[in-house]
């Protein structure tokens, strides 16, 4: 009996004797190199490369957004919470200023002289109170226009989860299905993702693991 009779007649009488587990196993193995291999021909992996890589920019930028609007708001409100106690001031000196030229006013023996005064000044004072009592309310209604600040802030957030995890998803996608993926160095984009900097801190590239553990993995499987 030859070499390669005999190697046969042991493979045969090896698959013979496997064990139900062991046949599931071994569709699985193969199965998986089947989609690795797949991934590879079809470009899936360039594809969930450049996925991984836009995923953090966009997230950065949505929190970029969410940093600025919750700015905005803040200064809208300290501007609103200082310039309402100047309204107040005004409303008041220009209330007390009011009842006292009414009173001299009242006054016969100084009516004479300080008529044209008086009423120039008091219709002075009262469209003050009327001007302060309008802006207080403006100021106010700004104030509660700021809740948008919450709202998307809250949606924003959200967001950013989900893609932050989808990210995480498609980096262990890469690890697992990309054989030997080098550090992944993101290109300048002249399109309109471009804008201020939202994350000078970040680094710009994406690093992603080494893949052939993965093949090595199959190989030493025999799949």
């Amino acid at each position: 009996m030859t070499n390669e009779s005999t190697q046969s007649s042991v493979t045969e009488v090896s698959s013979e004797i496997l064990s139900p587990q062991d046949e599931v196993l071994n569709r699985i193995g193969h199965l998986t190199r089947n989609l690795h291999d797949s991934l590879r021909e079809l470009g899936f992996d360039k594809l969930l490369e450049t996925a991984a890589n836009d995923i953090p920019d966009a997230r950065d930028r949505l929190k970029y957004v969410a940093r600025m609007t919750q700015q905005a708001a803040e200064k809208v409100l300290n501007a609103t919470d200082l310039a309402n106690p100047l309204q107040d001031q005004i409303s008041e000196g220009a209330t007390s200023l009011q009842a006292q030229w009414l009173a001299i006013k009242a006054t016969p023996s100084l009516k004479t002289d300080y008529d044209k005064v008086v009423d120039e000044t008091l219709e002075y004072l009262g469209k003050t109170i009327e001007s302060t009592s309008a802006t207080k309310a403006q100021l106010m209604d700004i104030m509660m226009a700021q809740d948008f600040q919450d709202l998307t802030g809250q949606v924003i957030k959200k967001v950013t989860e989900i893609a932050q995890s989808i990210e995480q998803q498609l980096v262990q996608v890469l690890i697992d299905f990309t054989p030997g993926a080098p550090t992944v160095a993101k290109e300048a984009d002249n399109g309109l993702m471009n804008g201020p900097q939202i994350a000078p801190e970040a680094a710009p590239e994406l690093v992603v693991a080494n893949q052939e553990q993965v093949d090595d993995l199959l190989d030493s499987l025999g799949f």
